[in-house]
């Protein structure tokens, strides 16, 4: 079934569904060692963590979608031992409602992030928080601006933000954006730097933006393309960006619907995830290596998995090139994993790290994994003593 832009707490909906007929995959056996380090009340803690962490050292800074004083979502930040400080609560007035994108932290410790809500036209915003003050840098207007903007940002050198909207634009169907400081500390300036338009060019991006050495962006589609099942598209630096279609999603061995965005590697390759298709059904994890001036796609591994049960957010790579990743409802109580994908030869083996149970451990696991100290630390969206989500621990052997 061909499947056009929908958010992915949406497609989690399907998921409840599904996994409740008992649809199960059995993928063997784990040998590390895993442990809850906060588990979510729904609180003035917060609930409902959609994405991971940007870290400092020891020290981890979030954001859950829901929860906080005004059952909005709040920004935390947590150490490693579990310990939570709310830094700023919403409200859903102009400072926002509902984040769900990974925040990212400047040099000078300033944290950036967006909601998909709230703001001065309820269609989001781009935050920032320093202390425990958040101030709006932009609130969506909701039409060519953009609006719901569910990934988070990237910042250039000079301190300009860059990220996407899911929905809005001269079509509806999302836009990249940049934005740009005020040298006397005023009011920040959006630009539309390409809207996507009706089909081809890709619709709905879920994931975020990275760049090249040459300040070209890169990122993934959801939906559209030629297929209608997502792409990866690349953004030529320029007066006037120019799209090119890197690779589009068919459903096949190559998977679809990537919510993911690309992380890179020191020579510059590409690699993301598709959430559902593969030979295994759970999605894949792909590569896309550029070679003079041509960029070549492959699929590193097609995770196990049924329907739209694989990986929504980014890989993350380590220094001996292995990947991590989770999914957010396989697995033998269709409750996620965590996985690692190790380099071997010509191929990459596949090692379960952890399967939730969806009970106090963890239930749906939607996040950016952060790797520290040998340690893979993430979230839930449910589960936990509550039932509003989790910070979990994976210690590496």
């Amino acid at each position: 079934m061909k499947t056009t832009g929908l958010v992915p707490h949406r497609f989690l909906l399907a998921c409840i569904f599904v996994c409740g007929l008992g649809v199960v995959v059995n993928q063997g056996l784990q040998a590390q060692t895993f442990s809850v380090i906060h588990s979510f009340t729904g609180g003035n803690d917060g609930g409902v963590p959609e994405n991971g962490f940007v870290a400092n050292g020891t020290v981890f800074f979030g954001t859950a979608s829901t929860g906080g004083s005004s059952g909005y979502g709040v920004v935390f930040k947590v150490n490693a031992n579990g310990t939570e400080t709310v830094l700023h609560s919403f409200s859903a007035g102009a400072d926002g409602a509902n984040p769900e994108g990974q925040l990212i932290r400047s040099k000078s410790g300033v944290l950036y992030g967006t909601t998909t809500a709230g703001g001065a036209s309820g269609a989001g915003t781009v935050f920032e928080v320093v202390g425990k003050k958040e101030t709006v840098l932009y609130s969506f207007a909701g039409g060519k601006d953009g609006a719901v903007p569910v990934a988070g940002l990237v910042e250039d050198g000079d301190g300009n933000l860059y990220g996407t909207t899911s929905k809005g634009g001269a079509n509806g169907n999302g836009t990249v954006f940049e934005l740009t400081p005020k040298a006397s500390g005023g009011a920040w300036t959006e630009t539309v730097l390409y809207t996507f338009g009706t089909g081809a060019d890709g619709a709905t991006p879920i994931g975020g933006l990275n760049f090249d050495k040459a300040g070209n962006l890169y990122g993934t589609t959801s939906a559209g393309g030629a297929y209608g099942y997502g792409t990866v598209f690349q953004l030529l630096a320029g007066s006037s960006w120019k799209e090119n279609i890197l690779h589009d999603f068919q459903n096949a061995d190559d998977g679809a619907i990537p919510y993911a965005g690309l992380i890179s590697d020191k020579s510059g390759n590409f690699y993301g995830a598709a959430t559902q298709g593969g030979s295994n059904g759970g999605g894949t994890v792909y590569e896309l290596i550029s070679s003079n001036g041509t960029w070549n796609f492959n699929v590193l591994y097609s995770v196990p998995g049924w329907g739209i049960s694989g990986t929504f957010r980014n890989v993350v790579l380590d220094s001996s090139g292995n990947l991590y990743a989770s999914t957010h409802c396989d697995g033998a109580h269709n409750a996620g994993t965590v996985y690692e994908l190790s380099p071997s030869g010509a191929s990459w083996d596949y090692k379960l790290l952890y399967t939730f149970s969806g009970g106090s451990d963890g239930l749906y696991s939607v996040t950016d994994l952060v790797l520290n100290d040998d340690k893979l630390y993430g979230t839930t969206l449910y589960g936990g003593a509550d039932g509003n989500g989790v910070i979990y621990e994976i210690t590496l052997n």
